[in-house]
């Protein structure tokens, strides 16, 4: 049978998956795909821009007791784009910001990633044109066999803590880009050698990985034209099957993002320090975030400080809840908590009137709330509890006392999923309870955006399924396309 109408209560705390951007009063507007490209500013500055925030309890064998945050930049890589491949950007100060008391506001624990650069190997040596790659052959990051290696990223990472600083790794190296077969034979070898071991129960990694995010991009650019009509929609056993698509065409195939990733013990990240069963205040927040450093109207640098130029907690709110005239100033937000919301509230009417629910309504012609969404406002932005009392603040939220689920027994609809025959399957570890690799976000939200039409008929995209299968173990994203051999896929997989 199909879900009921409840579920809706259940998912609205979760963000709002793309589809539309819409201005303040007006129609409807482009759709986005995660958070590439979200607003006006961030879209001219891909090394800052966060496509994906995920923070999820590990589901790697040994590790389940381990909280995983992964940070993905600059959307939309092209594996074959030459000879300047894809990096990191060294005036960008990228972090991960923890809420651990319930008051909204992301500084309880901070752990920074800091970049820079080298040139190197034989591109000096022999005076050659290309900046990051060249003869002999990559194996290694450094030492033998990594001669060819023309430009290199080091970075270090840190973890802050009131008015303490503690320096969990410096002098870390960045997996570069994969170029192809013969300038790089082995990229997983490679690839593992940037996975390191901090200590205490911490790991790092920081290099290119494939875009995890699947979604057809090019319908909803199209203002939602995702070839069915009235509504695009998936039968039961089309919306239960996790591995393959029913119709839509993964957009994003092909293309790679670029990853950073940490694992550490829950007892870091816990208000009481302890693990992630033990804890007695198991519920905390984050956000990720980037900053460039401060600069006056003159192009003066201003006392050595930062000004924050995206954040990303739960996917999507930009798109799909901030009207176009304030997408830049959200983001720039960086003290989201407090009571009565601090300066979350000044965006409430968003949240009260959807903008996307109206696009819904008037591309499909089936009834979506529209107005009056308190369920989205007190659900989504209000944190910690009940407005106008509580905090409002838009943080990916993870109840640390839910045991994750294993990779293979993952439903990418999370509380929505379902079997064949439409017997609930809910997944408890999925968003919004967090936010995994595997979770659709896209389809979840558009859902429950839309109300019970929405839920109760499957609405989706189509796509079901990303182009390469995840890992069950850390980084938890796929190996990148290569420049040499990638694939942008131009039908759908049956």
């Amino acid at each position: 049978m199909r879900r009921k109408v409840a579920v809706a209560a259940l998912l609205v705390a979760a963000s709002c998956a793309l589809v539309l951007a819409l201005g303040r009063g007006s129609g409807p507007g482009a759709a986005l795909a995660a958070s590439h490209r979200e607003a006006p500013l961030i879209s001219l500055d891909a090394p800052a821009d966060i496509s994906d925030f995920f923070m999820f309890r590990s589901y790697e064998p040994g590790h389940e007791g381990n909280v995983v945050l992964i940070m993905d930049t600059n959307p939309g890589e092209e594996p074959s784009s030459g000879p300047n491949y894809y990096n990191f950007d060294p005036n960008v100060t990228y972090r991960f910001r923890i809420d651990n008391d319930g008051d909204g506001r992301p500084n309880d624990v901070i752990f920074e990633f800091k970049f820079r650069n080298e040139i190197r190997g034989d591109v000096t040596a022999l005076g050659l044109p290309f900046t990051q790659v060249a003869i002999p052959p990559i194996t290694k990051l450094d030492g033998a066999g990594s001669e060819g290696f023309g430009l290199r990223q080091h970075y270090s990472v840190a973890m802050i803590k009131g008015f303490q600083r503690v320096d969990l790794g410096s002098d870390l190296i960045a997996v570069p880009s994969n170029v192809g077969p013969r300038t790089m034979p082995n990229y997983d070898a490679l690839a593992a050698q940037g996975i390191y071991d901090l200590g205490n129960g911490v790991r790092a990694f920081a290099g290119q990985r494939d875009d995890p995010f699947y979604i057809d991009l090019g319908g909803l650019f199209d203002t939602l034209n995702l070839g069915l009509s009235p509504l695009p929609i998936e039968t039961n056993a089309q919306d239960a099957n996790d591995g393959a698509n029913a119709f839509g065409v993964d957009m994003l195939s092909g293309f790679n993002v670029q990853e950073i990733a940490l694992e550490i013990p829950a007892s870091m990240l816990t208000f009481d320090g302890k693990g992630a069963d033990a804890t007695q205040v198991p519920k905390i927040g984050a956000v990720a975030s980037t900053y460039r450093p401060l600069f006056s109207s003159r192009g003066q640098s201003i006392g050595g400080g930062y000004q924050q130029v995206e954040r990303l907690a739960n996917p999507l709110v930009n798109e799909a809840i901030i009207g176009t005239p304030d997408k830049d100033a959200w983001n720039a937000i960086d003290d989201q908590g407090g009571q009565y919301g601090s300066q979350e509230n000044k965006y409430l009417d968003y949240y009260l009137n959807p903008r996307l629910a109206l696009a819904l309504q008037l591309v499909y012609g089936v009834p979506a709330g529209t107005t009056g969404r308190t369920d989205l406002r007190d659900l989504l932005l209000t944190y910690n509890g009940t407005a106008p009392y509580g905090s409002y603040s838009d943080l990916l939220r993870l109840d640390l006392h839910t045991p994750p689920t294993p990779l293979a027994s993952q439903k990418r609809l999370g509380p929505l999923a379902h079997d064949a025959d439409g017997k609930a399957t809910p997944d408890a570890a999925a968003w919004p309870n967090g936010r995994r690799p595997m979770d659709d976000v896209l389809d979840v939200a558009t859902r429950v955006i839309g109300g019970a039409n929405y839920i109760n008929a499957h609405a989706a995209d189509g796509v079901n399924v990303n182009d390469k299968p995840l890992p069950n173990a850390f980084p938890f994203e796929a190996t990148p396309w290569d420049g040499r051999n990638r694939i942008h896929l131009n039908r759908p997989l049956g």
